[in-house]
């Protein structure tokens, strides 16, 4: 099913506040920046884009288009560097032209697919009067699915929410091992690992890819033959934007049964959380792999919410003999298709298909403001322990905490056959959150307590390294520092084997083929490793 014009060559509640606005001035060091690349790259852009696509700060829509697909308002203030030009880019030559006329004029480029990058690096940089440019892909974002092969194209600025349309639409015995919020791009989805409740049965997004297309830093548009294998491997899961701009994913599409069953379980403390919570450790990593069962805990509370493949009635029996302790029965199940049970999770009873195609989020959300990171846990952490993070949870100004389950066919992948190393003998992932409203302060109360949090949890987590998942990216781990206009290797190892661990040195060799002098750059973007210490 064909969505829009696609790039693929023809051979070759909660969580609605993770996809989350505001005002920005750009700085003096910036200003002159600007007037220096001004000339050089609108003028070599005039030759190749057409002038409704490129916007400069003083263009009337580049404010209505830099907070369009800004999730995060923290990064939308009067001290936020932001881009001195928006491109639009509505086919491949386009971004050529972009990333070619880009290092002519001195002018990077950051890429942005959805926004959701916790950070903001898509669209902002940490360093003033940094020259840059955004590539926004909102206009890519064709889906091709080929139901009788089981495969699709679909384009970097594609929502998770469109590609699942496109595939339930093809058929209802598909789906697709990716997130669960719909707004989310494909992109940087995709190119950071990408799970979400199929990942016991199926894995990541990325185990899914089978080709892909990539704009290099010379303007070559390359797919997996022509990149080589190195830099293929390098960009599902080691962050596509630091080789280049991915502009579309192949990927294989996976069966799923005509029946699937979601469930959302809610356990007070006073019902025995802490005690379920305990138990769960060691339940759910171990659950057959058409089950999968998360925890969001809340204050006082621990829901779980699960997805599983097949009808109540074949779940009933499972949930009785493995963890009696949550008391699932019957009342608690609700039967429906796959591509009906995404927008359920999401967003709650009521939802339609039809809401995957919203590539915004509520108006509230962008009232708010938050600060994650995350964590993995390889061994059970003890009653006792999660006695005193209720405590914790409890007190004011507290986030949450999501636990989602591995094992099955997440941890049967080798942690080498792709960047992301969190594989066998991971019990689950943690990733931890806190909001504020932005209109009552600047979030420094709730930032702390992630990060005193975080330091809380230390012993009872993943170490040497401390295990951290990318596309949950916390610049509180460390960032890149530049050594002669290239990002160091050896400072860029603090922050990169905590998300890739020994995988960091194989992708800093396959950007050194790519991208050796480092000019897809952010603040944790893969350094090259030839020549630098």
């Amino acid at each position: 099913m064909a969505m829009a014009k696609s790039l693929a060559p023809p051979v070759v509640l909660i969580f609605a506040l993770f996809c989350s606005y505001a005002a920005s001035i750009a700085s003096s060091a910036q200003a002159a920046a600007a007037s220096s690349s001004d000339d050089g790259f609108l003028q070599c852009l005039s030759a190749s884009i057409p002038s409704q696509l490129v916007f400069t700060q003083s263009s009337p829509s580049f404010t209505p288009l830099l907070k369009s697909s800004i999730r995060n308002p923290k990064f939308f203030t009067a001290s936020t560097v932001r881009p001195l030009y928006i491109v639009t880019p509505t086919n491949a030559s386009h971004v050529q032209a972009a990333v070619v006329c880009g290092r002519r004029s001195g002018v990077r480029v950051r890429v942005r697919s959805g926004g959701h990058d916790y950070e903001g690096l898509s669209y902002r940089s940490e360093r003033p009067g940094e020259a840059f440019a955004v590539l926004d892909l909102s206009n890519l974002r064709a889906v091709r699915v080929d139901a009788r092969a089981a495969t699709a194209w679909v384009d970097s600025g594609a929502t998770l929410g469109e590609l699942y349309y496109a595939v339930g639409k093809a058929s209802n015995l598909l789906g697709f091992p990716a997130g669960l919020c719909p707004t989310v791009g494909v992109g940087g989805h995709f190119s950071g690992g990408g799970f979400g409740m199929l990942l016991r049965k199926y894995g990541l997004a990325i185990d899914s890819v089978v080709d892909a297309v990539l704009v290099d830093a010379k303007g070559r548009l390359l797919n997996r033959n022509t990149m080589g294998s190195d830099v293929f491997w390098a960009i599902r899961g080691g962050g596509g934007e630091s080789f280049g701009v991915v502009l579309s994913w192949q990927v294989k599409l996976v069966p799923v049964p005509a029946t699937v069953t979601v469930f959302n379980v809610p356990v007070s403390a006073s019902q025995g959380a802490v005690d379920v919570v305990t138990k769960w450790q060691q339940v759910a990593p171990a659950l057959p792999d058409d089950l999968f069962i998360r925890v969001v805990v809340q204050q006082q509370t621990a829901s779980f919410q699960s997805l599983f493949l097949g009808t109540c009635d074949a779940l009933l029996p499972v949930m009785s003999s493995r963890f009696p302790e949550l008391r699932f029965n019957r009342t608690s199940c609700k039967e429906m298709t796959w591509i009906q049970s995404v927008p359920y999770i999401y967003l709650g009873s009521g939802s339609t298909v039809e809401d995957l195609l919203n590539r915004t989020t509520a108006a509230s959300v962008f009232s708010s403001g938050y600060k994650a990171t995350s964590d993995y846990v390889r061994q059970a952490i003890p009653r006792d322990v999660w006695a005193n993070i209720f405590s914790k949870l409890a007190q004011p100004n507290a986030g949450l905490m999501i636990l989602d389950p591995y094992g099955a066919q997440i941890g049967a992948v080798p942690e080498s056959a792709t960047p992301f190393p969190h594989r066998a003998g991971v019990l689950y992932n943690i990733q931890y959150m806190n909001f504020w409203p932005m209109a009552g302060g600047d979030g420094a109360v709730q930032t702390k307590w992630v990060r005193d949090f975080y330091a809380f949890m230390a012993p009872y987590v993943s170490s040497n390294p401390r295990e951290a998942y990318f596309n949950y990216r916390d610049l509180d781990l460390g960032e890149n520092v530049v050594v002669g206009n290239v990002s160091s290797y050896q400072a860029g190892m603090v922050w990169g084997h905590k998300y890739f661990k020994d995988n960091y040195q194989r992708l800093a060799m396959a950007k050194s083929q790519i991208d050796p002098d480092d000019y897809f750059r952010n603040e944790q973007s893969i350094p090259p490793l030839a020549n630098n210490k």
